[in-house]
Formats: C-alpha cells, sequence, structure tokens
C-alpha cells in the first residue's frame, strides 16, 4: 500500500496482538480495528477513505492488507471474522518488540508460504495486489454474511432438526422457553432400544461462554450409556474445554455456534423442507482466494 511503510505496518499489528492479547476466544475483526483507531493517532491519509469503500476509514484496509502476512505467518488466525493470536503469534510479539523487525519477519515468512505453494505467474506486482485484493473482498463478505447468519442463529432452535438430518431419531425436545436441564433427547434407532441415548443442553446467551461448572451441571444428568452434546452461543471457557477433553467414562461433544453452522451447511441437503425454513441459506459463487 502506497505511503505505508513497514515499520507502520507493524505498528498496527502489534496493537492488534495487544487488543487481543486478553482475548483467547479472539474477537470481531471489527472490534479490533475500532480499537486501533482509538489506541494509534492516525493520519489524515489514514483517516480517509478509499472510492470503493467509503462507509469505513482507509486504515481499516490498511490493516486488513497487513494482516495478511501475519495470517500466512502463523501468527494470526481468522474464522468467520474472528481475529485470535496463536501461540506462535505470542511468541513473536516478544522476541520482535520493533514494530518494523516484527513485520518484515511475517512478510519474509509469507514468501516462504507463496515460494512452497505450487508455481504461478505472480511476478507482476499488479496481478500480486489484485490477487489479495481479492482475499480482502472475500474475508469482508465472509465477516458480513457471518454477523447476520450468526444473529439469526441466535434466536433459532436447530439441533433437533440437525440431529435428524444426521440420521438420529429425535424422541423429545423441550418447548421453548422451558429449561429442563436437557433440551432434546434422541436415538440411533426409531424406538430407543438401542444405545446410546443422546441428550442436549443448549446455551443461548452469547455474551458469555460457558464455564466448568455449567458443564458439570450438565453431566450429572448423562447416564452411564448417554452421549452428551453441550451447545453453546458464547462458546466454552477453557477449563471447561479442558473438562470435557479429559473425561473418560463421559462421553461429552462441545459445539460452538460456529461448528453448530457448519454442520447446518455439512447436512443441509439432508434437512427436512420445515428445517431448511428456520434457517434458509443460499450459497454465492464467486473465486475465492487461494490459500
Amino acid at each position: 500500500m502506497a505511503n505505508i511503510t513497514p515499520r507502520r505496518n507493524g505498528e498496527f499489528l502489534r496493537t492488534a496482538f495487544e487488543l487481543l492479547w486478553d482475548e483467547p476466544d479472539g474477537l470481531q475483526a471489527k472490534v479490533v480495528l475500532a480499537g486501533i483507531g482509538d489506541k494509534i493517532r492516525l493520519t489524515e491519509f489514514e483517516r480517509g477513505t478509499y472510492e470503493s469503500s467509503p462507509q469505513s476509514p482507509r486504515f481499516h484496509r490498511i490493516v486488513r492488507f497487513a494482516s495478511i502476512p501475519v495470517v500466512k505467518a502463523g501468527w494470526l488466525s481468522k474464522s468467520k471474522g474472528i481475529w485470535a493470536i496463536t501461540d506462535e503469534g505470542r511468541r513473536a510479539y516478544h522476541d520482535l518488540p520493533d514494530p518494523e523487525a516484527f513485520y518484515r519477519e511475517a512478510k519474509r515468512l509469507y514468501q516462504e508460504w507463496k515460494a512452497a505453494r505450487p508455481k504461478v505467474d505472480v511476478s507482476d506486482e499488479d496481478l500480486e495486489e489484485e490477487t489479495e485484493e481479492a482475499r480482502i473482498s472475500f474475508e469482508q463478505a465472509e465477516e458480513d454474511a457471518w454477523v447476520e447468519i450468526r444473529s439469526y442463529l441466535e434466536a433459532m432452535q436447530l439441533v433437533a432438526d440437525l440431529l435428524q438430518a444426521m440420521g438420529y431419531h429425535v424422541a423429545w425436545a423441550a418447548p421453548p422457553g422451558k429449561d429442563f436441564g436437557v433440551d432434546v433427547v434422541a436415538y440411533t434407532d426409531p424406538l430407543g432400544a438401542t444405545n446410546p441415548r443422546i441428550k442436549v443442553q443448549g446455551k443461548r446467551r452469547t455474551g458469555t461462554s460457558t464455564n466448568v461448572e455449567g458443564l458439570r451441571a450438565f453431566m450429572s444428568v448423562l447416564g452411564d450409556d448417554d452421549v452428551g452434546i453441550f451447545v453453546s452461543a458464547g462458546g466454552f471457557t477453557k477449563d471447561a474445554e479442558d473438562e470435557a477433553r479429559m473425561q473418560e467414562r463421559r462421553k461429552i461433544t462441545l459445539i460452538s455456534l460456529e461448528r453448530l453452522f457448519d454442520l447446518w451447511v455439512e447436512h443441509y441437503d439432508r434437512l427436512t423442507e420445515d428445517a431448511r425454513r428456520r434457517l434458509p441459506l443460499k450459497p454465492i459463487y464467486f473465486l475465492a482466494p487461494e490459500g
């Protein structure tokens, strides 16, 4: 990007890392970008806008471009609009305190990543910039779509529909608004004569991650032959994830809102018409950036 030095890119990125440092589950990209604007004194150029995106300040796009090498270096992860620092990113932040050195090392690792890919002719700088421009557009389109889908998902009760699409037989589902500790009971056969029995609990509050106490309360209603599925719109704390992972007797699976959506897409063709109306999706095809 013209007028933006490697040092300036490094300053933007290290500020993003500072905002994400105490957020193990990450933050929405728009929150990170807004935080950078609050913490860094922006130039007139950075505060301005591009003709192609007059609704957002220019520095948003600058940061997105600068983040491409950091993602390819393995220091930053992006998923459905959520940015999070990796363990490698935390080490790099400590080892490379100088902003310019931080960015240049990410850029070097990015070049290594590109060199290891199947050979394509990207010697033309304009072509390479177009490729990165497409990647940014793809990223923003994915984020915008997920914001809308997420708000829709939060109000829906889709787990019973999904289990049926996956071949299970739903015996009971709690009526809306009632808290029974278990929201869905399903079996692997129509009569429920074959183990395991599947019990599902869902937490629909997005602002709070389910902690280990909440998980243990659910596990207390699981029998020896039950499989527990815990769906949490707010995700799970690390101690809850560790507790589920360390279980030897109880079988428990944790599903975030993002994972629920991915499963819905994966099994969409097998959903009933009524289920599809509850969360209707239509793919829009366009050329995705490589990598």
